[in-house]
């Protein structure tokens, strides 16, 4: 999906001084999305997936798996604040964490801030992405090296399907459901209702990040995954964030069987308490901003019958490493 150029000012391919580089991708099938480029930092081919770092003008270094750019250095702030803190502010006393995913280290520097956290499990199928992630990341080193940081190379659902374990919180850091991807099928119903929430504790809370949610692009996985997640949960908000450099509002899920509302004060008096350094995004007001949809998602959300399951997945725009040797089996 991800396909790079390099043209002069006058936009042909030739070369000349005044060339520029740029990444472009297909957000679906008439509309690309396209960043000058400083340099290309690493490019290559893992067992599960294609990997590039690139040095981009508008968003710095950025992560780029299967063409789909997955984080860039200028905005990860807002997706991870975004994905961790409302779980683990919401949840009473959050000890235990269990990621599923989150290889970049972004998540795990996130949940490391909480003073109440002392052990945090993060599963990544992919040894390639975590190892250059540690290499090329420095904003993360720390992260990596925390004593409470557990790091499992596995497929996710396999690691907690044979653990006893049980975590105050589960968090689904996973690509989005790509078709021939690594990790549609932990989007799937039977995925949460047999493996999450067994592995919760009493109280505890499961948050996912859920794709696209703008108001034309929500209908590709978010609808369903927050309507697949309240044939499993008692209680479930969805919530989103503008991500420049996703050129989207992106959408998060967060489920569980005991209430999940506390007030903006609330909310900042938590932060206040438990979390350690400030956020750059997230806060009291902005999470209620943020669990507040536009009319037309909130009745796309309420009219959402699609369940996702393994024999009726939905997927975003794309293609997967492995979708050539696997389509006729996700057909």
């Amino acid at each position: 999906m991800g396909d790079l150029s390099c043209s002069n000012a006058n936009g042909t391919n030739v070369y000349s001084q005044r060339k520029s580089c740029w990444y472009e991708e297909e957000i679906e099938e008439n509309l690309r999305w396209c960043f000058a480029l400083n340099s290309i930092l690493h490019t290559g081919a893992t067992q599960f997936q294609d990997i590039q770092l690139l040095d981009t003008k508008p968003f710095g270094k950025a992560l780029v798996i299967d063409g789909k750019l997955q984080s860039a250095e200028i905005d990860e702030f807002i997706y991870h604040e975004s994905l961790v803190h409302p779980p683990l502010l919401h949840h009473p006393n959050p000890k235990t964490i269990f990621v599923m995913g989150g290889g970049e280290g972004s998540t795990a520097r996130e949940l490391l801030r909480h003073k109440t956290v002392n052990k945090v499990v993060m599963c990544d199928i992919d040894e390639e992405v975590v190892e250059f992630c540690k290499s090329y990341l420095a904003v993360n080193t720390e992260a990596f090296g925390d004593p409470r940081l557990e790091l499992i190379i596995n497929d996710a659902r396999v690691e907690l399907e044979k653990r006893d374990d049980k975590y105050d919180v589960i968090i689904g850091d996973l690509a989005d459901p790509l078709e021939g991807g690594p990790c549609y099928q932990l989007y799937t119903k039977t995925f949460y209702e047999l493996t999450v929430k067994p592995r919760l504790t009493e109280g505890g809370i499961f948050v996912t990040q859920a794709g696209p949610a703008g108001v034309f692009s929500h209908t590709e996985v978010f609808s369903c995954i927050f309507n697949t997640l309240k044939q499993v949960f008692k209680y479930v908000v969805p919530y989103s964030a503008h991500i420049p450099s996703y050129a989207d509002i992106w959408g998060w899920v967060m489920a569980s069987d005991y209430p999940i509302t506390l007030s903006p004060d609330e909310l900042d008096l938590r932060m206040k308490q438990r979390i350690n350094g400030e956020n750059r995004y997230l806060d009291g007001k902005t999470f209620v901003s943020a669990s507040t949809l536009s009319k037309a998602v909130r009745k796309s959300l309420d009219d959402e019958t699609h369940v996702y399951t393994e024999g009726a997945a939905r997927f975003i725009y794309g293609h997967g490493h492995g979708s050539a040797q696997k389509h006729d089996h996700h057909a």
